[in-house]
């Protein structure tokens, strides 16, 4: 995308709203909705909404996390509610809530929620994404929240690669031990 980069932008401005009604091929082996459609909107979603807040195409990273409350019915009118809750260098935190609406009743059910890590590409290079600004105490909660979810995953990564890195180096009776042993293998492995 050419043009002059935006340098800030207000979460409130980050705000994207999309809708789909379910049909039958997007329904799993029991009737309801499948995951794995609901997880493309999502995807869909959160790409939209970063690249409405950086101004150029943003790229799924990861999926930080996404839970799913409730089954949704074939029918329903699905929404997804997706905002910028926290911006890096040149990654991209997008939240997304994720309403069912049964049409005829016009009852809504909270379905799901979801985080999922967008990075602003160029030439396929990551680039700086604008400041994010939090106007409201809300919005600088999930900033900070956004901030250290980042913190932690990159330590996770890195204590999750040592230990497996740890496991690769055991012999074949240790391993055979630790398939069968009872209690957290968490702790064994850090004793």
């Amino acid at each position: 995308m050419s043009g002059e980069t935006k340098k800030e932008v207000r979460v409130q401005d980050t705000h994207l709203k999309l809708a789909q009604i379910m049909t039958p091929t997007d329904a799993n082996v029991l009737g309801k909705v499948f995951g794995g459609s609901i997880l493309s909107m999502i995807d869909l979603t959160a790409s939209a909404t970063a690249q409405k807040f950086a101004g150029r195409v943003c790229v799924t990273a990861s999926f930080e996390r996404v839970d799913f409350h409730t089954p949704i019915d074939v029918g329903a009118l699905v929404t997804m509610r997706g905002h910028v809750s926290y911006a890096g260098r040149t990654s991209v935190e997008v939240t997304i809530d994720v309403t069912a609406t049964d049409l005829p009743t016009g009852r809504d059910t909270h379905t799901n929620t979801a985080r999922v890590i967008m990075v602003a590409v160029e030439n396929g290079r990551p680039v700086p994404v604008p400041t994010l600004i939090c106007e409201t105490r809300e919005e600088r909660i999930a900033f900070v929240s956004g901030r250290l979810r980042r913190e932690l995953r990159a330590e996770r990564i890195a204590q999750f690669d040592g230990l497996v890195a740890q496991i690769q180096a055991m012999d074949e009776a240790t391993l055979t031990e630790l398939q069968t042993c009872e209690g957290r293998l968490l702790d064994r492995l850090q004793a």
